[in-house]
């Protein structure tokens, strides 16, 4: 028998956030600046608390709830010109639709990192005052 030779490619996942800034700067003129830090702050804490429900309906296999929770993540990150999480969000979406649970599992991985990266980005925005 021939020798097996296994190789391990360890993949870095590293993409950037896409933010949209204007949207931060229409919701000041909208809002005013102490309006506009209120509505993101709430936004964010709603991301992270969807991003984990979206997470835990995953792990119970519960897809309808899974799919209404990332279809809440699109509007709110949308709300906040977080355009890149609102993406992803809707891949996962489409995956759930299209009942394909191997990229269904891909993709929700990819909205966890993003999701946890848009947060922390933003959440530094906001350290430094809009």
């Amino acid at each position: 028998m021939g020798e097996i030779l296994e190789q391990v490619t360890l993949l870095r996942q590293d993409e950037a956030v896409r933010h949209d800034s204007t949207r931060i700067v229409e919701l000041v003129a909208q809002l005013g600046e102490s309006g506009a830090e209120d509505v993101i702050c709430r936004a964010l804490e709603e991301l992270a608390a969807r991003l984990s429900h979206t997470e835990r309906c995953y792990r119970e296999g519960r897809t309808d709830d899974m799919r209404r929770s990332a279809r809440s993540l699109i509007a709110i990150s949308e709300q906040i010109g977080m355009q890149g999480l609102a993406q992803v969000a809707g891949d996962v979406t489409h995956c759930i639709d299209r009942g394909d649970r191997i990229a269904l599992a891909a993709t929700l991985a990819r909205l966890l990192r993003i999701g946890e990266r848009s947060l922390g980005e933003m959440w530094n925005i906001q350290d430094l005052r809009i």
